[in-house]
């Protein structure tokens, strides 16, 4: 008989020692993993407990982080728990009505006021102007057709019930198909009020027999909503929405800027993706810098045009007194700044793409490629700043430098254009002869003169790029293969390296087709450069455009500096007959 069933023979108190003595004091035996039996649903009750437990230890924990997220959305715009505070304040006032009680007819339809605060308060002033015109002209029309219907349909006795049906299909069907005309949009929720109104005048005034004063009852109290809204968001604190058109659009410009000067110094010092994020690849949020900027300013067309269509209902304000202030040059300046942010995507493209061109090409070209990326960024901080400052041009060709780095830069490739394509392939051409002569006169001269080892010429050192970062590249181990790339089924790689092997040396056609398409991604970086100056030019357009229209201030122009010198020998003899003090 074993020892677990000799234990099992003698009295409880005696098996529990037992167990001590075979576990030989390792482990307590009333430790967490442990427990006594206790009397019958003991178990079950102490599980709930800890069900409990921990139902309320996660609902806690939610709670925390809720509010740690809702701290840092007030901490991120102080401006947001501002505008919570004018909504409750606003909806405070309006539930006062409910303690009113004469006339008990009139004060029945007071929750319409409350109603119109939570709907027509907005985070901007002009968004409240907006759709508290929508609200107040579709209730006064809505109102005044349900009326005249209404006493129309009464003088015809028992077809009354016929023409409140019909006509408010008819109404409903005419008002939805309106509201569809592109035209129409920024009138939207004033032809849903219009179709709510007439309806519930219609059919409330039917029910008590009282149209008049369901419609003029319903439209006092929209009315008094609306003014209460406005006036808080007016008197306390006050939001723009054309300040906030204003800092989106100048601050877009900084974005581009960065991207396109990050661009430019990555290129030239051969940065290399180890891992591509499939978020820039689907065109998602990244914490890529050279990424993020330009992709707010291609994202800010939306958003410009709502804050348009809600500054256009501000009145004068601030710094911008004008009356029908050209709101829509802003616009303008964003969608131009948005058509050279698209060169800088292409940029971005170049940089992310498999096939490189080696560095020793890129340093051929690295002095005016750097050149234009910053005279190009310069020139988008300076139009970015004078936008946020609201100052004019102080100079009448602020592309000067540009133009000359560009022109430099088409030089150079004129110059050096063997090196953007694969020169092997004018082997029948004399000229194309020529230009490989060129290439290797340094090698041949030397050849002639000295006995030496020669370096290799550009076109050796591409070649043997191409055979160390072909063999080395691979198109699944650059991108992120989090998700395959999300979900999306990858393609065969281009070139196609059905003969490829890491230790066998590649055959010469796919060699020579990459060789190829490496050239020519140089070129298409320097082109897109190119096009992105002769881009700037419409930003440049647009920014005058808007500067004239919007009566910019001049620009201060810095004192020159007075020299302190004694002012040469004329004003020391001055200084000695007593002239001058």
């Amino acid at each position: 008989m074993g020892m677990g069933a000799a234990a099992a023979l003698l009295p409880p108190a005696e098996q529990w020692s037992t167990l001590e003595d075979q576990r030989g004091g390792e482990c307590p035996l009333l430790s967490s993993a442990w427990s006594l039996p206790g009397p019958p649903g003991e178990g079950i009750g102490n599980a709930k407990h800890g069900a409990l437990r921990r139902a309320a230890s996660r609902a806690w924990g939610a709670l925390a982080a809720g509010a740690a997220e809702m701290s840092a959305l007030a901490l991120s715009d102080r401006r947001k728990p501002v505008f919570a505070a004018k909504v409750a304040l606003a909806i405070a006032l309006m539930s006062l009505l409910a303690f009113v009680r004469e006339p008990r007819d009139f004060v029945s339809h007071s929750v319409w006021a409350l109603l119109t605060a939570v709907v027509v308060f907005e985070f901007s002033i002009g968004a409240t102007l907006s759709r508290g015109f929508n609200r107040g002209l579709g209730t006064l029309t809505a109102g005044g057709l349900a009326l005249a219907i209404a006493e129309s349909a009464k003088n015809l006795g028992e077809m009354e019930e016929v023409i409140i049906v019909v006509s408010t299909f008819t109404v409903g069907f005419c008002t939805t198909l309106a509201k569809q005309h592109p035209k129409m949009k920024p009138y939207e929720y004033g032809f849903r009020v219009f179709l709510l109104t007439f309806g519930y005048v219609m059919v409330s005034g039917y029910s008590t027999g009282k149209f008049t004063d369901t419609a003029v009852n319903r439209f006092v109290f929209i009315a008094l909503g609306a003014a209460v809204s406005l006036g808080i968001n007016i008197g306390i604190y006050p939001i723009w929405a054309g300040e906030d058109l204003h800092n989106l659009v100048a601050k877009n410009f900084a974005g581009v800027a960065n991207s396109l000067e990050g661009c430019v110094d990555e290129y030239l010092k051969c940065m290399e993706y180890e891992r591509i994020s499939s978020r820039i690849l689907l065109y998602q949020p990244s914490d890529d810098p050279l990424y993020s900027g330009y992709r707010a300013a291609v994202e800010a067309s939306a958003q410009e045009q709502t804050l348009l269509d809600d500054a256009i209902w501000e009145p004068p304000h601030g710094p911008y007194k004008m009356m029908s202030y050209p709101w829509k040059s802003f616009t303008k300046v964003g969608g131009a700044l948005r058509h050279c942010s698209f060169t800088a995507m292409a940029l971005h493209g170049c940089i992310l793409s498999e096939i490189q061109a080696p560095p020793e090409s890129r340093k051929v070209f690295s002095s005016e490629i750097h050149k234009v990326g910053r005279e190009c960024a310069k020139v988008l901080r300076e139009l970015g700043n004078n936008v946020k400052t609201m100052t004019k041009l102080s100079s009448s060709d602020i592309l000067f430098e540009v133009h000359l780095a560009a022109e430099e830069l088409q030089k150079k490739i004129d110059e050096r254009s063997y090196l953007l394509v694969n020169t092997e392939a004018w082997h029948t051409s004399k000229r194309a002869e020529g230009i490989k002569d060129a290439m290797n006169a340094t090698l041949i001269t030397g050849r002639e003169n000295k006995n030496e080892a020669l370096e290799p010429t550009i076109a050796d050192q591409t070649l043997a790029y191409h055979y160390k970062t072909f063999a080395a590249s691979s198109f699944r181990s650059r991108y992120d293969s989090s998700s395959t790339i999300d979900g999306y089924k990858k393609l065969p790689h281009w070139p196609a390296r059905t003969t490829f092997h890491p230790n066998l040396p590649l055959e010469d056609m796919e060699s020579k087709t990459y060789q190829s398409a490496s050239a020519l991604s140089l070129a298409t970086f320097s082109s897109l450069l190119i096009e992105f100056v002769a881009r700037l030019q419409n930003v440049v357009y647009a920014f005058e455009e808007l500067s004239d229209k919007a009566n910019f201030k001049e620009p201060v122009e810095e004192p020159v500096a007075v020299s302190k010198g004694d002012g040469g020998f004329v004003a020391k003899m001055c200084k000695l007959v007593g002239l001058r003090s």
